[in-house]
C-alpha cells in the first residue's frame, strides 16, 4: 500500500507592506516584505482521506502573516519569521513544523536638499534580504538569513587559468577579465530553543546582514581572483569569523561573462587583449558556482575584512 511520505501546506506571495510612524519626529520607516509560511504536522487524513477537520486553511494563515505584522516588529525579519512560525504551534497542537520565508525588498530612503527626507523613498536595486525559519517541536528554531540579487561587477581584478584542457575545452586561459555575477549570499544561524532566545541580543541579526553585505562587497572589489570559487571560499571564512553565531555561510554565484568583439574585419580596429574596450555582454550560458563552509572550532578562522 503506498503511504504518505512528506506534506506541508500553506500560503505563498502574501505581500505585506508596513509602515512605522515615529511620532516625536515625523519620521517614517518602511518595510515591504513577501511571506511563504507551509505547515507540517498530523495532516495525513486531509491527503488520504479527504478529511478537512485538521487543515487550516490557507485564508487563515494569510490572515495570521498579517496580524502578526500588526502585533509584533517586523524588523528585523528573523524575529517577525520566529514569532509567526512559533504562533501555529503554539495555537495549532497538531501543526508539529512550520516554515517560513520572508523576502523585505529594498527601500531606501531619499535624500534631498543634502538631507534625508522623511516620509519619501526610492528602489535603487532588486537586492532583497530573505530569511528562512524552521520552527518546529522537536528542533526548536533554525534561521537562516541572506542576500539574494546584489549584482556586482569589477572591470579588472580577475583571472582564470590552470583549469583542465583536454579535447573538450575552447575557453582560453586569462589573467584578466571581467567579473560579475547576482550575489546569493546565506548564513544558518546555531538553532534557538525558543523565540525568546531569538529577541535576546536580537540586535546580532541587522549586525550580521551588515557585516556580510560589506564583506561580499569588499572581498570582491579587493581580491585579485584566481576563480570564482576562492574568492566565494574567503568571503564565507570571513562571514564565520565576523558572526560567531553563525554555523554555516554559503554562496550561489552565476558568472556573467562579458566577451571580447573581434574588430579587426573593419580597418583593422584593435579590440581584443589589452586593447579591449567594447564588450558583448551574455545572458545564457553561464557558468553557476555554489559553495558553504561550516564552522571548524579546532581551526582558528582569520580577522575579517573591516
Amino acid at each position: 500500500m503506498p503511504s504518505l511520505a512528506s506534506a506541508r501546506y500553506g500560503k505563498d506571495n502574501v505581500r505585506v507592506y508596513k509602515v512605522h510612524r515615529d511620532q516625536s519626529s515625523g519620521v517614517h520607516t518602511v518595510t515591504e516584505m513577501t511571506v511563504c509560511c507551509l505547515l507540517e504536522g498530523a495532516i495525513e487524513a486531509s491527503y488520504t482521506k479527504a478529511d478537512n477537520s485538521v487543515v487550516v486553511a490557507t485564508d487563515s494563515v494569510k490572515n495570521t502573516i498579517y496580524i502578526k505584522a500588526k502585533e509584533h516588529p517586523v524588523n528585523p525579519p528573523e524575529l517577525y519569521a520566529a514569532r509567526l512560525g512559533q504562533h501555529f504551534l503554539d495555537q495549532y497542537p497538531h501543526v508539529h513544523t512550520a516554515n517560513v520565508k520572508v523576502v523585505v525588498h529594498r527601500w531606501t530612503r531619499m535624500n534631498l536638499d543634502g538631507k534625508p527626507h522623511p516620509h519619501s523613498f526610492f528602489r535603487d536595486g532588486q537586492e532583497t534580504r530573505n530569511v528562512e525559519a524552521q520552527v518546529s517541536q522537536s528542533g526548536g528554531i533554525v534561521l537562516k538569513s541572506g542576500i539574494v540579487g546584489l549584482t556586482v561587477l569589477k572591470s579588472t581584478g580577475s583571472a582564470f587559468h590552470g583549469f583542465i584542457r583536454d579535447e573538450f575545452t575552447t575557453l582560453a586561459e586569462t589573467w584578466d577579465r571581467i567579473l560579475s555575477t547576482d550575489v546569493d549570499c546565506t548564513w544558518t544561524w546555531k538553532s534557538f530553543p525558543t523565540t525568546d532566545a531569538v529577541n535576546n541580543g536580537v540586535e546580532r541579526f541587522d549586525k550580521a546582514w551588515e557585516a556580510a553585505r560589506a564583506i561580499t562587497m569588499k572581498t570582491f572589489a579587493d581580491d585579485e581572483s584566481a576563480s570564482v570559487q576562492n574568492t566565494m571560499y574567503k568571503m564565507c571564512e570571513q562571514i564565520l569569523a565576523a558572526v560567531p553565531e553563525v554555523d554555516k555561510a554559503g554562496y550561489t554565484l552565476p558568472n556573467k561573462h562579458y566577451f571580447e568583439i573581434d574588430l579587426s574585419w573593419h580597418k583593422g580596429l584593435k579590440n581584443t587583449g589589452k586593447d579591449a574596450e567594447v564588450y558583448a555582454p551574455q545572458s545564457s550560458p553561464n557558468g553557476l558556482i555554489h559553495c558553504e563552509v561550516a564552522r571548524d572550532d579546532k581551526t582558528e578562522i582569520p580577522i575579517p575584512i573591516r
